[in-house]
């Protein structure tokens, strides 16, 4: 087998979210969503860790790239209870906590959210089936 051929991508190591606004930007992601703060390159990237995935916030540096980001899914444990605290903090939601898909071992919640700069962001629960 090849070199080519055996190449097989499955980590994530990094996903970058365009920002407008960098300080309000990373204000939003450390203070509002309690994200921790790894480390900011001035004057354009912030970085957070996102369980083990690094999130960088970042300015658009060519046209080609000022786009909205894909949505990102935060897995939560108790959906109705991140969905009121982050709503305490004035997240603005765009749905409430609703069943998206009954599974064989577990229910798919889902909550859809907006962040500083205008990113869809969804809250995500896996809600074991009652025994």
């Amino acid at each position: 087998m090849d070199s080519e051929s055996s190449v097989s991508l499955s980590q994530i190591s990094q996903i970058s979210v365009n920002v407008h606004d960098l300080a309000r930007g990373a204000a939003f992601y450390k203070e509002t969503l309690g994200m921790k703060h790894l480390f900011t390159v001035p004057p354009k990237m912030a970085f957070f860790d996102a369980g083990g995935i690094r999130l960088m916030l970042a300015i658009p540096e060519r046209p080609d790239l000022d786009h909205p980001s894909s949505i990102l899914y935060f897995k939560v444990s108790d959906i109705e209870n991140a969905h009121q605290v982050l709503e305490s903090r004035g997240v603005h939601f765009e749905t409430k906590p609703m069943l998206v898909a009954p599974m064989a071992t577990h229910d798919l919640w889902l909550a859809e959210f907006r962040d500083s700069e205008d990113n869809v962001l969804a809250l995500l629960c896996e809600k074991p089936k009652a025994k």
